[in-house]
């Protein structure tokens, strides 16, 4: 039986609609059942969790799904009952990515999630008015505010009754005896981009409870007024450690989207850049761990190294941190006539110092007592949490997207995807 006939007969009223890849809709009181369905029969990854605003049909969501045992996907959406009735079953219990990503769309939605136990805002201040990514918005309705925010100890919920209505309920997220600190936003070892309220015993951590504001820009609200090339200037920025592969992600989005094709040159020439912009990021993260736990000669080899690549990057795009180098449909311009040979000498530069970092670092007592059986991750949370790249690998998932999906010329050359088992945070260094 194919995962289409299951899916109608686990659940009649889901309707098929071949629209883009193919997605299911379902009726919100029957989604949480067939997605508890999906789960058990293996769709254990929990892709994405996008809100949506479709006009007069609704408000909603889309659920990207995938089993990580055999690579099938699937897509599945449901409507809330009406504009003002605004409530979607949670998620949550099946995927603990879903907590995070559930709070989200109901921070720029204001789709609550039935069930979930702490629906307060997740980027924006809790005395924010409106849900900015509804079609019917008024940004008008919010000036500059300039007091802090009071932390709360407590967070709503919702349960829906027999008879149809809402209990509204408050968890506790600090007891009154809680040893709670903050960590950032101005910490070192956050760099500035997230704050944290912890409650410790001890070194130890037992409870966190994460603000993500200080990271977002609204770049999703900028893009709803510019066109689609205009949009290629904010992907960069998305993660300026990344910018190849955001600004080629949307690349191929659009493409795919207006049936471009894109000749293999271009996607040889993209895949050479991707993979030196994920030097440059590595280098960079090697460096500043190594700054974070107190070694200084290592931290100035890793930038010394990333430089190198930077200025091979910049004979090309013209750019060392912000590359906007992809376009619709190709690049900006053909690579420089030094940069094949460039390349070529990097590498033969970089692979006997990668031994050097680990003489250096890696076998170090101290990076060993700190970094060895700390923040341990197994690879079922790795899978439910969402967390891919190098976390998901540190635990033994095999979760690489260019061996999993390739894109651009990933299909066309071999490399091997480095796993190990561990999961804590010497293993994800490994990585």
């Amino acid at each position: 039986m194919t995962l289409k006939d299951k899916i109608t007969a686990w659940e009649p009223q889901a309707v098929w609609s071949e629209a883009g890849d193919g997605m299911w809709t379902v009726p919100a009181e029957k989604f949480h059942d067939l997605a508890a369905r999906l789960r058990a029969a293996g769709f254990d990854f929990l892709r994405s969790l996008t809100g949506m605003d479709w006009g007069e049909e609704g408000f909603g969501a889309v659920y990207h799904l995938e089993a990580t045992a055999t690579g099938e996907n699937v897509v599945l959406r449901t409507l809330t009952p009406s504009r003002e009735k605004c409530g979607l079953p949670s998620v949550c219990d099946l995927w603990k990515a879903a907590e995070l990503n559930e709070r989200e769309v109901f921070d720029y939605f204001g789709i609550g999630f039935l069930n979930h136990p702490d629906m307060r805002r997740l980027f924006l201040r809790d005395d924010w008015v409106g849900y900015p990514l509804r079609k019917d918005y008024d940004p008008a309705l919010n000036p500059l505010r300039m007091t802090n925010e009071v932390s709360k100890d407590s967070a709503p919920s919702f349960e829906l009754t027999s008879d149809g209505s809402f209990i509204r309920k408050r968890n506790v997220l600090f007891e009154e005896d809680e040893y709670v600190i903050n960590v950032g936003p101005q910490h070192p070892a956050t760099h500035g981009v997230l704050r944290f309220r912890v409650s410790l015993e001890g070194e130890i951590i037992k409870k966190l409870d994460v603000h993500c504001g200080y990271i977002h820009r609204g770049i999703e609200k900028l893009c709803e007024g510019l066109t689609y090339p205009q949009t290629l200037a904010l992907t960069d920025r998305l993660d300026y450690l990344g910018a190849a592969q955001n600004r080629h992600a949307l690349c191929m989005c659009i493409e795919k989207g207006l049936g471009v094709e894109v000749s293999e040159r271009v996607q040889y020439i993209r895949t050479i850049m991707d993979e030196l912009q994920r030097i440059d990021s590595h280098l960079l993260f090697f460096a500043c761990l190594c700054m974070d736990m107190g070694a200084l000669t290592a931290f100035f080899y890793g930038f010394r190294d990333r430089e190198k690549v930077l200025d091979i990057l910049e004979q090309t795009t013209g750019g060392r941190l912000i590359q906007t180098y992809n376009t619709i449909g190709g690049v900006q311009a053909d690579i420089h006539p030094e940069f094949v040979r460039k390349v070529k000498e990097f590498i033969a530069y970089m692979r006997p110092l990668l031994r050097e970092y680990h003489e250096i670092f890696t076998g170090n007592v101290i990076a060993q007592e700190r970094l060895k059986g700390t923040g341990v991750l197994t690879r079922e949370d790795a899978i439910s949490f969402g967390a891919t790249g190098g976390t998901g690998r540190a635990a033994g998932w095999a979760c690489d997207v260019r061996k999993r999906h390739p894109y651009a010329m990933y299909g066309k050359v071999d490399f091997e995807e480095v796993l190990f088992t561990e999961g804590d945070c010497f293993a994800r260094y490994m990585v």
